[in-house]
């Protein structure tokens, strides 16, 4: 009887591990179709940026350091993005923001510029796949956090630490674009 009981036991506990095993399984390939998703709006943002800037230059003559940093973030960006998630590709996605929000700031102060038709299309485009990646690095984020939940609460990290499941990595705004956000802007009402 007492045989029963353990080998009923020990079929509850695997039946468990199972499942625990699954979570993570799922936890981990949820993370992994968030990032693909960032991936599809980033390969959108990476084709606008050159038709963007090549019809913003000849209105922005005095910006070209402006223009060359987008096109030089847009560069590394394009290049640390391999797919994955790495360190590199979220601090380069996070200065191509930076430098794509110093260029609307500065599309302001030209009249001209805003009222291309072109100008005003390719800038409207990009602005919404700046949301869509923006709302993608939420889901991404809430994703790495169910998933680093998993991987560290008692009793699945001992599955996880079993199999090898690591930590996914959040999206995070690079230090330097931190400090440049939170300073405040200028506003000029006259």
């Amino acid at each position: 009887m007492s045989g029963w009981i353990i080998l009923g036991l020990l079929v509850a506990f695997g039946l468990y591990a199972v499942l625990l095993y699954n979570r993570l399984v799922g936890s981990r390939n949820q993370v992994a179709n968030a990032w693909k998703q960032i991936d599809v709006q980033l390969k959108r943002r990476y084709d606008l940026i050159p038709n963007l800037v090549e019809v913003v230059k000849d209105y922005m003559s005095y910006e070209q350091e402006t223009l060359r940093q987008v096109i030089e973030a847009r560069n590394r960006a394009q290049s640390a993005n391999t797919g994955a998630v790495t360190h590199e590709s979220l601090q380069a996605e996070g200065a191509l923001s930076g430098a794509l929000g110093r260029l609307f700031a500065l599309s302001e102060n030209y009249p001209n510029l805003k009222a291309d038709g072109n100008v005003q299309k390719l800038m409207e485009e990009l602005t919404g796949t700046e949301n869509k990646i923006a709302f993608a690095r939420q889901f991404y984020n809430d994703s790495a956090m169910s998933l680093n939940n998993a991987v560290e609460s008692f009793p699945s990290n001992l599955v996880a630490r079993q199999f090898n499941f690591q930590k996914a990595e959040y999206f995070e705004i690079p230090e330097a674009e931190r400090a440049a956000v939170q300073q405040a802007p200028k506003v000029d009402l006259r």
